[in-house]
């Protein structure tokens, strides 16, 4: 949606008069999408209690965008400045979870990965293109991401692995000045829940001896839930629902696209039948603490649900392609492959037995982040350093997540 108006700023010269904290480094928060916006709220507690710093929202390019990024945005409660005068105001910061819109800004950028890391394959066509000779493979590393006119878009890249760094050296060498591996936030978010698992599996509706099954899928006609559309039905009518309580969580890019009233209509039968549907802005964390099982496809969900100590099930497409010693790579040569068409519990077993013998959740945690417990403190450093004013006193917040809140049947 296009809105061309613009909105009383406190960090444009205009409205200065209005402000009650005046000479504030202001900073930028860059949410092309939810996914984005989603990872970039991991980073505001970072700039939490410190007066000298003021942040606004915008939407890039927003007359491209989707009404459920325009809703999220404006949920958050900040200023959100309409894409034309975000473009035309200055900041001191840009954190950007995607590269759209990132070349209209001039103030020092941080680039942050919105799944699990930039150095991972993607299926890419060229527009008007379809699935076939003209789609090729890259990763979020290579120079036509990183790169314009000979400069590096951002001014840190952070990385979550020191593997990142090695393909960065191979495929973007110009770019190795601005890379930070700071690990992944998200990840330490998630081990910092972990002790809160039964406060998770009550908000969840689970009884104390039910087994939670959370069924995951990206987007894109590749994923579980676009191969098959009948998922949490098949996965609900083969559990009995005294012993398993089923989770649904679905990429935000399938709630943006299809429309929340859409998704609804499509699960009506397996929300009648018990499925607790999870919104798309956050609780797949929590739900990932909470669940004994997760059936899920190549997205990172699936992977942090390895990490968290979950036994997968994964529903594999051998057309999707995965970079070799990736977390996702690892977890599809390790784990039991979903088959829809064979007695499901005793899948969830062989998924169980897979984990328990060869030790994948403390290898995928270490294919996830080589700084385990540490992006906070990096990531913190990373944005004073470029916002040019020293850190705050205070210790680097590691919040545990909040409590899931279903979807309402």
């Amino acid at each position: 949606m296009t809105d061309t108006r613009w909105v009383r700023s406190p960090v444009g010269p205009a409205d200065q008069h209005f402000a009650t904290r005046r000479d504030t480094k202001s900073v930028l928060v860059l949410v092309p999408h939810i996914v984005a916006g989603t990872r970039l709220l991991d980073l505001l507690p970072l700039l939490e209690a410190d007066h000298r710093v003021q942040v606004v929202f915008t939407n890039p390019e927003a007359d491209e965008n989707w009404q459920a990024n325009h809703d999220f945005l404006h949920a958050q409660g900040g200023i959100v400045l309409p894409w034309p005068q975000a473009r035309r105001s200055t900041f001191n910061l840009v954190l950007a979870g995607s590269t759209r819109g990132i070349d209209d800004l001039t103030a020092p950028a941080m680039l942050v990965p919105h799944g699990g890391g930039f150095g991972q394959y993607r299926t890419w066509s060229p527009p008007g293109a379809t699935d076939g000779p003209r789609s090729r493979l890259r990763t979020g590393l290579g120079p036509d991401q990183l790169m314009r006119e000979g400069r590096t878009r951002a001014e840190a890249i952070i990385l979550v692995h020191e593997r990142e760094r090695d393909l960065l050296a191979k495929v973007c060498p110009p770019a190795l000045n601005t890379a930070v591996v700071a690990g992944d936030i998200a990840l330490d978010r998630l081990t910092a829940s972990l002790p809160y698992q039964d406060h998770y599996r009550r908000a969840l509706g689970a009884a104390d001896d039910q087994h939670i099954v959370l069924v995951t899928s990206t987007w894109s006609p590749r994923s579980a839930f676009g191969r098959h559309p009948d998922l949490f039905d098949r996965v609900i009518a083969a559990l009995p629902r005294e012993r398993y309580r089923v989770v649904g969580a679905l990429h935000p890019q399938i709630w943006s696209h299809h429309s929340p009233w859409q998704i609804r209509s499509w699960l009506a039968g397996a929300l009648r039948a018990g499925l607790v549907l999870l919104p798309p802005e956050e609780g797949w964390r929590a739900a990932l603490v909470a669940a004994d099982h997760v059936i899920g496809d190549y997205g990172s969900v699936t992977t942090y649900g390895a990490a968290a100590g979950a036994s997968v099930l994964l529903d594999h497409n051998p057309d999707q392609p995965l970079l070799p010693g990736t977390p996702a790579a690892v977890l599809a040569e390790h784990t039991p492959h979903w088959d829809p068409r064979r007695p499901l519990i005793p899948q969830l077993r062989a998924a169980d037995h897979a984990r328990d013998t060869t030790g994948l959740p403390t290898r995928i945690r270490r294919l996830l982040s080589s700084q385990p417990g540490q992006a906070g403190q990096i990531l913190r450093r990373t944005m004073y350093g470029l916002l040019n004013i020293p850190e705050p006193g205070h210790a680097v917040p590691v919040s545990p997540m909040p409590l899931p809140k279903p979807v309402p049947a």
